[in-house]
């Protein structure tokens, strides 16, 4: 006779137990790091090796971490790398040559897809997680040959609005040109247009310092940057609406300043809060409003991108 099980003696999976994580990257090393949000518990993942590390991300559900290494600027030589939480298993993704000069990186988790900007390479991309297909979104070269001399053409950070179905990049232009702008673009390109002639640019704001690394917080429409362009208005974070007519946005807000060269940011929006790094070799949190500013880390050499995310504990 068959036996029954009791809904109360069916096992329900155990809840998976998670930690709050801080992933970086150390650019003159090139190193791979992990931190507690606190600054404790400071250890290198990935050792000497990788090649100007500049983005990186977490696929928390896969348990990687993938990052982007610049190569040489002047060389046709950029790449993409993956490794498991702890560090190990390091393989690249996308050869050296696929992008010119990868610079931030983001995950859409939603459609398993990896974007960033190519500075030299003056273009917006992406790529499946297994780089297998890399597109180019965006090509900003107007003809220009690469590497692109020209550094208003150069693309170098980047937010994604996956339900809103847009990506948003940076330009920095000239070193504290006042030449920066941030752009605005739907994620596909408009069927007909191409890379280099799409007519869905939206230029939200000009005339920035030196706008570097991108991240938004969808829900209250709102973006933040860091600018590593000269005081007053550089070496900050600022924070500004996604949305707003054309002449009538609203003048980005200062909520961060005295940076060494502003570089990496990430937004906790579940814990109201915001990491970034300098090339100064600091780390630093506040909420999203500028307030209870920490300093978690010094003199770590020349740290880049930044990544906080929930991961299994003990990772």
């Amino acid at each position: 006779m068959p036996t029954t099980t009791s809904k109360s003696e069916v096992k329900k999976p155990a809840a998976k137990i998670t930690a709050p994580r801080l992933f970086l990257l150390n650019l003159s090393a090139g190193q791979v790091l992990s931190a507690n949000p606190d600054g404790s518990d400071l250890k290198v993942l990935v050792s000497e090796g990788r090649r100007l590390p500049d983005g990186i991300v977490v696929d928390t559900d896969a348990g990687h971490l993938y990052w982007t290494d610049m190569g040489t600027p002047s060389a046709n030589d950029g790449s993409i790398e993956r490794s498991d939480l702890d560090g190990s298993h390091v393989t690249r993704i996308v050869a050296p040559g696929g992008t010119f000069t990868p610079k931030q990186l983001q995950f859409d988790k939603k459609n398993r897809k990896l974007y960033w900007c190519d500075r030299e390479g003056m273009r917006v991309m992406r790529a499946t997680l297994d780089g297998s297909t890399v597109e180019t979104l965006v090509d900003t070269s107007q003809g220009e040959s690469r590497p692109g001399k020209n550094v208003t053409k150069w693309c170098v950070g980047i937010a994604l609005d996956v339900e809103g179905g847009k990506l948003y990049w940076t330009q920095k232009g000239g070193d504290n040109a006042n030449e920066g702008r941030i752009f605005r673009a739907n994620l596909e390109i408009p069927k007909g247009q191409t890379a280099s002639n799409r007519q869905d640019i939206e230029v939200l704001y000009e005339g920035l310092p030196e706008p570097i690394d991108l991240d938004l917080d969808p829900i209250n429409r709102m973006m933040y940057w860091t600018d590593r362009g000269d005081p007053p208005r550089g070496n900050t974070v600022n924070r500004a609406p996604m949305d707003g007519a054309p002449g009538k946005r609203v003048d980005p807000e200062i909520i961060f300043n005295h940076l060494m060269e502003g570089i990496g940011l990430s937004l906790d929006l579940k814990g109201g809060r915001m990491f970034l790094t300098d090339l100064g070799g600091s780390v630093y949190s506040a909420n999203l409003d500028g307030s209870d500013k920490k300093a978690l880390l010094f003199a770590q050499g020349n740290l880049s991108g930044i990544v906080y995310a929930e991961v299994p504990a003990g990772s």
